[in-house]
């Protein structure tokens, strides 16, 4: 099939309509907004994780295929008589013109910091029927990405603590109250959650004073982790032993090792 000559961006649209049309692709044919869902957050963290990388190539690559959800969807609503790619593009467009007004108006602000207040304002405006500041906020976000969005925007309001130390004093106290939980003779599942998801939002709070994302600390970790844990697998391996046959004292002699090798 031969395409006339245009821009990317207008030949993926009539590329989207075609793998959806009469000639098209079965499994195109075949999804609904709905179907597409696992693929947009898919793609999404694909783009994420090139980001991550610093890799220009893949994250070319990740963006396109990115794109091409944005346009899946909006082909589906097309179809179904919504709206078009071209009312998604006018639609965000006109957002950003309004919510920009000290670039395309005539207003000044001081800071970034008073750009996102008057983001927040401007918003709120936008959004009159939402009964609270947070409802803006995704409720499928990861759990603590979310805590972190619900943070920030409280805090824009005034609700925050006024330093670091204060959030630091607040994790301790609910670090005590999750061992009190856990001592408890009654063993209350409910509670030990409870008190286990408070010291998560505490510490959540303190990595938002800092300036740290808890979702790309925690997964920073959780990388270092799989790298040492790898170490130990390779290093049992090449001795002829099993995991399961080794002491939990081997294991740690063996991953300190592997801190020493990956910090050289």
């Amino acid at each position: 099939m031969e395409f006339k000559e245009k821009r990317p961006l207008y030949l993926l649209e009539e590329i989207a309509a075609i793998l959806r049309g009469e000639n098209g692709c079965a499994w195109d044919k075949e999804q609904t907004s709905a179907s597409l869902k696992p693929y947009l957050i898919e793609e999404a963290y694909e783009v994420y994780e090139a980001i991550e990388k610093g890799d220009s190539d893949n994250l070319k690559e990740e963006l396109g295929d990115l794109l091409y959800q944005v346009y899946a969807h909006a082909q589906i609503k097309k179809e179904e008589g919504d709206f078009t790619i071209d009312d998604v593009a006018q639609g965000i467009v006109t957002k950003l013109v309004r919510r920009h007004p000290h670039v395309f108006g005539n207003e000044t602000v001081k800071d970034a910091r008073e750009v996102i207040e008057r983001w927040e304002k401007i918003k709120k405006k936008e959004k009159a029927d939402r009964e609270s500041i947070l409802d803006g906020v995704p409720s499928h976000l990861p759990a603590l990405l979310k805590a972190y969005r619900v943070q920030q925007k409280a805090a824009r309001l005034g609700f925050d603590w006024e330093k670091i130390d204060d959030a630091a004093g607040k994790l301790d106290e609910e670090v005590a109250e999750f061992r009190e939980a856990l001592k408890s003779p009654d063993r209350n599942e409910d509670a030990i959650t409870g008190e286990f998801g408070d010291v998560l939002f505490s510490l959540v709070n303190i990595s938002r004073f800092a300036g740290i994302n808890p979702e790309e600390a925690l997964n920073t970790t959780i990388d270092k982790f799989m790298t040492r844990f790898k170490f130990i697998e390779k290093e049992a391996a090449r001795t002829g032993r099993k995991l399961e046959d080794m002491s939990l004292q081997e294991m740690d002699e063996i991953w300190e090792r592997s801190k020493n090798e990956h910090t050289r």
